[in-house]
């Protein structure tokens, strides 16, 4: 008599990792439909069945917290930007980069607008919470650490600069956080427009004389 072999198992999922794929699975359907996202919709998304959100999460308030420090993660982004090649001239650089840190201002805003929108009334997480202090604690270092990997596009041309990189750095970030309303369909081409005129201002030819 032949013994059939037994199936192993496959290792279950830790905690930390079903709740990321959970929220990855939730964002999308949160920019949608804001506070009116149901967790049948995002067990659906994630291919789980619903129970298995509230393995990990209390309830959905818990749910629609993560996903909004999860829009507020500057990670993403940043491995965009340190991904950039140094090799480019410096004007791609800055356009690259620029496309990252818009996509990033423009997936929070969908998430934390949609969230107002509904009525869920979320933007940041409350200070006196916490993920709020969390949230609250890490912002200054997540700025930080945005400026020095920009900072990092000037270096290669650090001989041709007018100002120390840092200083460009804030001052490039400046511009592209102030967000310009261009028209309809025009984010690429604007976003280069907005390198061209920081690197080489917006009057033609050379500057005229100082009066």
């Amino acid at each position: 008599m032949t013994e059939t072999p037994s199936r192993r198992r496959a290792p279950g999922m830790s905690p930390e990792r079903r709740r990321d794929m959970i929220v990855k699975a939730a964002l999308p359907l949160v920019a949608e439909h804001g506070g009116a996202v149901t967790t049948a919709q995002v067990a659906r998304a994630a291919a789980i069945g619903e129970a298995t959100i509230f393995r990990v999460f209390a309830d959905k308030e818990e749910l629609l917290d993560a996903c909004v420090l999860a829009a507020l993660d500057p990670e993403h982004v940043l491995g965009e930007i340190a991904a950039v090649p140094l090799d480019q001239p410096l004007a791609a650089r800055l356009a690259e980069a620029a496309g990252a840190l818009r996509a990033h201002l423009d997936r929070m805003g969908s998430v934390i607008g949609a969230l107002h929108a509904s009525g869920a009334r979320r933007g940041r997480p409350d200070p006196g919470t916490e993920q709020g202090r969390a949230a609250w604690g890490g912002r200054d270092a997540s700025a930080a650490r945005t400026l020095e990997a920009v900072a990092d596009l000037f270096e290669p041309d650090r001989a041709a600069l007018r100002l120390p990189p840092e200083r460009l750095a804030a001052i490039f970030l400046g511009m592209l956080f102030s967000r310009p309303r261009f028209p309809a369909g025009a984010e690429p081409a604007a976003l280069d427009e907005l390198v061209d005129v920081f690197l080489h201002g917006a009057v033609a030819g050379d500057p005229p004389p100082a009066t």
